[in-house]
């Protein structure tokens, strides 16, 4: 799994949000190894590689690049800045985090945390614009960062126990790099039908990517790949799956159940470590306006289990990542349900 380890590690090593489009630029070129073509979308929210098939029918594999981020509202003479999410963020975790603000040079800043000593009792935000960051620069910030910079977190990725990693904006570059994984397996392969590799930008901000990119495309059929709340103290399994147990097939009333059944049908027969997600409408995920988009499009969804997600430490399993391409690797191969 080093191969799939060292993509993920060099899109979450970068930044998408809003002006920035580090991660998006890095996806782009590892792309183009394996597509011929590689097409941008009008508004520049996302990119897609082609593989081509024998049969006129077209598989559209969704994820993510964009990450949770933060946007400059107000910058003192100090060199303290007031931010606004852009994404959901839980503020309980902001203080003490660090970020590089994107402005004329990239600047590093910690986000301020009142020390025990000055506090009285728990210190409690309801409020992001109450967590300022500090830049260290006094009166000179506003000679380097401007109303409307892009501000994300500051944290490389690291190797846990086994196959476990942390970092940020695994959610979504997780499933990108399931996409990477796909187009370098399947480029050589004979193919039944053809696969649109989709990488979007948005859906933090209300899946906006994903919904122009499927009109574009206008796909028979597609599968979004995200990731989904991982079993832990605070996440019930009700509320989640278990991390190293593979890929969250998704079962709701807006997929399709004849993708889903296939899905299930595939990690079953091949013994691929897999487990489902029982949702009772809405996933949160791109599937959601995908299957919406124009005239309606069939669409599946596979997740992969992720703890403290929207935060700069969030856990994978590189095992879930593998075993999310395997099922969908064979269920490319199978055709998809063009013969369902």
């Amino acid at each position: 799994m080093k191969d799939i380890k060292d993509m993920l590690f060099s899109l979450c090593t970068c930044c998408t949000a809003g002006k920035v489009r580090e991660a998006s630029d890095v996806a782009a070129e590892e792309m183009r190894k394996y597509c011929e073509t590689v097409v941008k979308s009008e508004n520049n929210m996302s990119f897609y590689g082609v593989l081509k098939g024998k049969k006129d029918y077209t598989l559209m594999l969704d994820a993510h690049i964009d990450e949770v981020s933060f946007v400059v509202t107000d910058i003192d003479e100090n060199g303290f800045l007031t931010v606004s999410n852009a994404g959901g963020i839980d503020i309980r975790t902001l203080p003490s985090k660090c970020v590089l603000i994107h402005g004329k040079e990239r600047t590093k800043g910690v986000f301020i945390s009142t020390p025990p000593h000055l506090s009285s009792g728990e210190t409690e935000y309801d409020d992001i614009s109450a967590v300022k960051i500090d830049t260290c620069l006094g009166a000179k910030a506003k000679d380097l960062i401007s109303l409307g910079d892009i501000v994300t977190y500051d944290v490389e990725p690291k190797q846990l126990i086994d196959t476990r990693v942390t970092g940020k904006s695994l959610d979504d570059r997780a499933g990108v790099t399931v996409l990477l994984e796909l187009a370098k397996r399947l480029k050589d392969k004979e193919l039944p039908i053809n696969v649109v590799f989709s990488v979007v930008d948005g859906e933090e901000l209300g899946m906006r990517g994903a919904q122009v990119a499927t009109f574009g495309i206008s796909p028979d059929e597609a599968v979004a790949i995200d990731v989904s709340f991982a079993v832990a103290p605070d996440v019930s399994a009700e509320e989640g799956g278990y991390i190293s147990k593979g890929g969250m097939i998704g079962v709701s009333p807006i997929l399709d159940r004849e993708i889903t059944n296939k899905l299930n049908t595939i990690a079953f027969d091949k013994k691929i470590n897999y487990q489902n997600e029982v949702m009772g409408g809405k996933t949160g995920t791109d599937s959601d306006v995908i299957s919406l988009s124009a005239k309606g499009v069939r669409t599946g969804l596979v997740s992969i289990p992720l703890r403290n997600m929207h935060t700069d430490c969030e856990i994978i399993d590189l095992a879930d990542i593998k075993s999310t391409c395997d099922i969908l690797e064979e269920y490319i191969l199978s055709g998809g349900i063009m013969n369902v």
